[in-house]
């Protein structure tokens, strides 16, 4: 959802209180539409994060990690020239608006004091960060814009900056009780209550608006009651931040808690608005930021993976048709032991079939253009070209499966990469694996590998789990002592886990973590309980020639495990 305006001005206040005289010492522009700012304020060092994407506008406290691009963006660079340096003087919200404005003191080229400000707009499809000067025009904005239409706003280096324009409708923050109980007075009683809120006032969200017509139980006669007690809520700043999960998934975020779905959705309760969007933004973009990033690579390994499972089916095809083989060879024989009864000509040939019980008698046709040896030798030739077919036909389709298999298992590791060196690690896999070229006139990349996750059990034990097919061999062939424990899913492809124990038994409470991180980092993360296989280290050994991340393994015992993301979260500050 978007962050609407009652949201937006709890956030202010809280921000108001904890970010006045911070000093900016840093800017980062880790993606297109989000910026990072590093704060030195009285409770210490903090990063603020103000997004402008469509759908996901915003400004809060973060406590997420980014990577940075190689080159920052041009308005990066403008904003650290700008910015660096600057404290933050207020944090402002026009009336009704969803906009946050920051007025920083700072200096000029001259070295002299001056005011500049910030704003950030949470508009839709219309968001975006401002830097206004001193003397209220534009020194650059994320985006900018050349608009032309009536009531359009030109966002372009120079220009004075104008507020959006104003909606045709009742602010509710403006609005006094009187004017509110007029409003209702005079609405079309026939319409749901929500809808009209929502055609009837500014500033009031969807989610408010279905909320307001749940509590009224649909009624216009109490409908005043419910406006007049989400105002005063408003105004005594009693907000409750609230997330509404459905099957752990977060669906939707408000400043109240939310009766109108019931027992459908689950609500976890925030003592700021700034956690509260921190942990809705992390997990609801997560899945789609791997996907778009990855997006190229995974087009990429599906159309190869396709290519292989079409070639697969049609020697497939190929192998079945090499099936009567055996049947052809008998007629061959059969031809040959009764050369004595046949002349040229003969179109068939009428004989006892020895090789079946009882000696019955079959009809053989033949090719009246060749000679009864002819014949015979046509087919025994059709049945020694099947025989090596079928044999040269069984190693490719085993290559094959095993070239599937993997592909396969690389998509999962795509799907559970967390960053873009995990995905740069996967193509390095690729090319080296020969499914990827090198980029043409370029080189390899060469670039080090990164290390293995590492977590920490709550007995202290380490553990080690692998980001790729490549980097799952050498965890397993290479760092991991003979003495450690290697954890895998059962027949699901997932991370290779070592659960490092120096020779000693592991207590059981590190060997479930170890198994739960297993099924985390596999195929069947979202499925469950997972049997999940682990063995000391000396009893996987890696077969010559196989995949990359293929083992075999012996002696083995089998927990089941579920994948608990609060858990690896704790394990990995561990």
């Amino acid at each position: 959802m978007a962050l609407d305006a009652i949201c937006l001005t709890g956030l202010c206040r809280e921000l108001s209180h904890r970010l006045i005289g911070a000093k900016i010492d840093k800017v980062q522009q880790p993606e297109r539409d989000i910026l990072l700012f590093s704060l030195r304020t009285g409770e210490g060092n903090k990063k603020l994060l103000a997004a402008a994407g469509t759908g996901n506008a915003r400004v809060h406290f973060t406590k997420l990690s980014f990577e940075n691009p190689a080159e920052p963006p041009m308005f990066c660079m403008l904003l650290r020239k700008h910015l660096t340096g600057a404290r933050i003087a207020a944090i402002e919200q026009p009336e009704g608006e969803r906009m946050l404005r920051l007025v920083l003191d700072t200096h000029d080229e001259m070295g002299d004091e001056t005011q500049k400000q910030l704003i950030v707009e949470m508009i839709g499809r219309s968001s975006n960060v401002i830097l206004v000067g001193p003397d209220g025009r534009i020194l650059d904005c994320m985006r900018r814009s050349d608009s032309a239409g009536e009531g359009a706003r030109s966002l372009l280096p120079g220009m004075l900056y104008r507020l959006p324009p104003g909606q045709d409708k009742l602010s509710f923050f403006a609005s006094t009780e009187e004017q509110r109980r007029a409003l209702i007075a005079s609405a079309d009683r026939t319409r749901p209550v929500d809808k009209w809120l929502l055609d009837s006032f500014s500033g009031l969200s969807p989610l408010i608006c279905r909320e307001l017509s749940e509590r009224c139980g649909e009624d216009y006669e109490t409908l005043s009651e419910q406006l007049t007690a989400l105002r005063e809520l408003i105004d005594a700043g009693d907000f409750q931040p609230t997330l509404l999960t459905e099957d752990g998934k977060p669906r939707d975020f408000s400043f109240l808690p939310i009766r109108q779905y019931g027992t459908a959705v689950q609500q976890e309760s925030f003592p700021d608005f700034s956690s509260l969007l921190d942990a809705f933004y992390a997990r609801r973009d997560r899945a789609e930021s791997q996907r778009r990033r990855s997006h190229e690579l995974t087009r990429q390994i599906k159309t190869a993976r396709d290519r292989l499972a079409r070639k697969l089916i049609a020697q497939g095809e190929e192998y079945r048709r090499t099936e009567g083989r055996e049947e052809i060879r008998k007629t061959a024989e059969l031809i040959t032991a009764n050369l004595y009864r046949l002349r040229r000509g003969d179109s068939e040939l009428v004989c006892e079939d020895y090789y079946t019980e009882d000696c019955p008698t079959v009809r053989i046709p033949l090719d009246p253009l060749k000679t009864p040896q002819q014949n015979a030798a046509a087919m025994y030739k059709e049945y020694n070209k099947r025989k090596a077919a079928r044999a040269h036909l069984e190693g490719l389709i085993a290559e094959g499966e095993r070239q599937l298999d993997y592909l396969n298992s690389v998509l999962e590791e795509l799907a559970l990469a967390e960053s873009e060196k995990d995905i740069s690690d996967i193509r390095r896999e690729l090319t080296e694996t020969g499914y990827l070229r090198c980029p043409k006139g370029g080189k390899p990349d060469r670039g080090r590998p990164q290390a293995p996750l590492r977590f920490v059990s709550d007995d202290g034990l380490e553990i080690l789990v692998g980001r790729s097919n490549i980097q799952n061999d050498e965890l397993t062939t290479k760092t991991a002592r003979r003495t450690d424990f290697w954890l895998h899913t059962q027949k699901v492809h997932g991370s290779h886990v070592i659960l490092r124990c120096d020779g000693i038994e592991p207590p059981a409470r590190s060997l479930e973590q170890a198994a739960s991180l297993a099924a985390y980092y596999s195929q069947g993360r979202e499925s469950g309980k997972l049997p999940v296989d682990y063995t000391m280290v000396r009893f996987v050994r890696k077969p010559s020639g196989a995949m990359p991340g293929k083992v075999i393994y012996t002696e083995y015992k089998t927990i089941l495990a579920e994948a608990d993301e609060k858990l690896t979260e704790r394990l990995k500050k561990g």
